[in-house]
């Protein structure tokens, strides 16, 4: 009568550590309690990361858009020919500042 006592007692003890290793996992593990914070704070960061993108994304498809070669925007091509070839008017005087 006494060996299935010694059985019971076994199968509570595996039982009572199977639930301690679950619980541990659900307050430790890579997605438990503790995670929880670190997850949520990267994925804000994510979010504004995406954002700043998404901003950066449609300021250049606008101006993509403008350098359309059938129909540039005149601004934009002055501004582009004044600042890589170094082109200026007749009415426009440069000043040179010497660096201290």
């Amino acid at each position: 009568m006494r060996k299935p006592v010694k059985e019971s007692r076994l199968k509570r003890v595996v039982a009572l550590g199977a639930l301690l290793l679950l619980t541990g996992f659900a307050v430790a593990g890579p997605t438990g309690l503790l995670a929880w914070s670190e997850n949520a704070s990267a994925l804000e960061t994510r979010k504004a990361e995406i954002a700043m993108l998404t901003e950066k994304r449609d300021s250049l498809r606008n101006r993509v858009m403008l350098l359309d070669p059938d129909a540039a925007d005149p601004d934009l091509a002055s501004e582009l020919v004044r600042d890589q070839l170094g082109v200026m008017r007749e009415d426009e005087v440069v000043i040179t500042l010497d660096d201290e």
